[in-house]
């Protein structure tokens, strides 16, 4: 009897098992060459993403200079500057003999008591009417201070020098004036250092010109027509011990709110309980004007997000008509065994390709914007490289997205009704 024969079982070949995928950098290559076929209509859609991408990156570099600029400008006044002065005595019938005012042994205690002061400064405001300019009498703004001053509100010596420890031990009749102030009663900022003008009748010598480091109209203690003299010379013209205000400079700008709370518990344990005293400093003005600017930005951010929108439907129209334009190609490529998803991720290729390329022109114009006028002027823009980052990855969103339903369409297509479309 013949044994039964076992079936030999052949192994079966992988391959064969296998969906052929096509290789990325085909898929690629296929996105290059239908580029290179219709150049212009590749430019000009990628033209919107180019203008998009670097309003982006200039928006962000606008918002920050402007920004730095702001804060520029408050901190030369003097960002770790801390400023104290009596403001109530708790009742309105408090007459001025009865008031709680801030005197110079306050400042000492304060510079003896509070870390980390490093410049202060009392100040006496005086008010005083002298002729100037061929006669004609001006209403002026006399300030007692101290050497330190200079330091506390960061002045510009325009001319001459500002009035030193010696001139104040000695009491010296030396007075320094504004640029406003010079040009009226000596005709030119020149001219002022070394001429005599007369403060409650005593004579003063100008030996120097002086200005706020930023102009702030008005709104500091400084006026137009401004004289400083020496605090001890001031205190002549006032009939008690008080001053009208206290500087300080806190060394670290860290510190300046630890500060500023100390400042304030020093002067209140002198004075009386209902006795109320403004102590404050710059940085809310610092932190109200960044998210001022912050705020700004975002704005503008916005509006440059519209352009990449619109962009994107640009990409998203030009994709639906390529598809339209290959339905046989699309028919072919199915018959030969591509895929949905081959289909799907070249089209999906050539959005993002549009998208990318035009976003990496973008960011190379916008970054080269700031990065000129660096190199051609002195002035420091400052440069954000996160924002060409966030450029580049917007650019690719925007081609994912909108990109996504041309590629869908195509891979859906029916590849019977494709290969008979004309």
């Amino acid at each position: 009897m013949n044994s039964p024969t076992r079936a030999a079982t052949a192994p079966m070949d992988d391959s064969s098992l296998t969906i052929h995928t096509m290789p990325f950098a085909e898929i690629a290559r296929l996105a290059i060459d239908s580029f290179q076929q219709s150049k212009v209509r590749f430019m000009l859609t990628a033209l919107g993403m180019v203008i998009g991408t670097a309003s982006l990156i200039l928006v962000v570099t606008i918002g920050m200079t402007g920004k730095q600029y702001i804060l520029n400008q408050i901190q030369s006044i003097g960002a770790n500057m801390v400023y104290a002065y009596y403001e109530t005595g708790g009742s309105a019938a408090v007459s001025t003999v009865q008031q709680d005012q801030l005197t110079v042994d306050d400042v000492t205690a304060v510079r003896n008591q509070v870390p980390g002061i490093s410049a202060s400064s009392p100040m006496l405001e005086i008010h005083d009417r002298i002729a100037i300019g061929g006669g004609k009498e001006r209403d002026i703004l006399v300030l007692g201070v101290d050497p330190e001053y200079r330091i506390v509100r960061n002045l510009v010596i325009v001319s001459g020098r500002f009035f030193d420890d010696e001139d104040s031990m000695a009491r010296n009749k030396v007075a320094l004036v504004t640029p406003s102030f010079a040009k009226k009663a000596f005709g030119s900022v020149q001219n002022a250092v070394g001429h005599d003008l007369k403060v409650n009748g005593l004579p003063f010598t100008v030996i120097g010109v002086f200005k706020e480091r930023v102009q702030t109209f008005g709104m500091s203690e400084i006026a137009d027509d401004t004289v400083l003299i020496p605090f001890n010379v001031g205190r002549y013209f006032t009939s008690s011990d008080a001053i009208t205000q206290a500087f300080f400079t806190i060394s670290d700008p860290g510190n300046v709110s630890n500060a500023t709370e100390q400042i304030r518990k020093v002067l209140q344990s002198r004075h009386r309980p209902e006795s109320s005293y403004r102590v404050d400093n710059l940085t809310q003005v610092i932190d109200v004007a960044a998210k001022s600017a912050n705020s700004l930005t975002i704005v503008l951010l916005l509006v440059s997000a519209v352009t990449l929108v619109v962009s994107g439907v640009g990409i998203m129209n030009i994709m639906l008509a390529n598809v339209r334009a290959r339905i046989r190609e699309i028919g072919i490529r199915k018959a030969v065994g591509a895929t949905n998803r081959e289909i799907r991720l070249q089209f999906l290729t050539e959005a993002v390709f549009i998208s990318l390329s035009g976003g990496a022109i973008g960011t190379i114009i916008g970054m080269a914007v700031p990065f000129s006028v660096r190199f051609f002027t002195d002035y420091r823009i400052p440069i954000s490289g996160l924002s060409a980052i966030i450029a580049i990855l917007v650019a690719s969103m925007v081609g994912i997205i909108f990109g996504t339903v041309p590629a869908a369409r195509a891979a859906e297509m029916d590849p019977v009704s494709s290969l008979h479309y004309e």
